[in-house]
């Protein structure tokens, strides 16, 4: 089976997984498999950015395709 390295992962995120992982009662490697299956196999896809807004805690600031490529030139992908 191929396996994956992921380099440079922020330690924020490794501590979300890791809690996500726990309250799952799952690896760390089972929680992102799991994570990864749901994201790739999801059959309807990535929900569209107005959906991504209404899901938002503070949906104050629309989330817009200009911040998101922003936040990608800034390095925050």
């Amino acid at each position: 089976m191929p396996g994956l390295l992921i380099k440079n992962f922020p330690e924020e995120l490794h501590s979300l997984l890791k809690a996500r992982a726990v309250a799952n009662h799952r690896s760390l490697q089972r929680e992102a498999l799991a994570m990864l299956e749901s994201a790739l196999l999801d059959p309807a896809g990535p929900p569209a950015l107005d959906e991504i807004d209404r899901r938002r805690v503070r949906p104050s600031r629309p989330l817009t395709q200009e911040l998101i490529d922003r936040a990608r030139a800034a390095g925050r992908a």
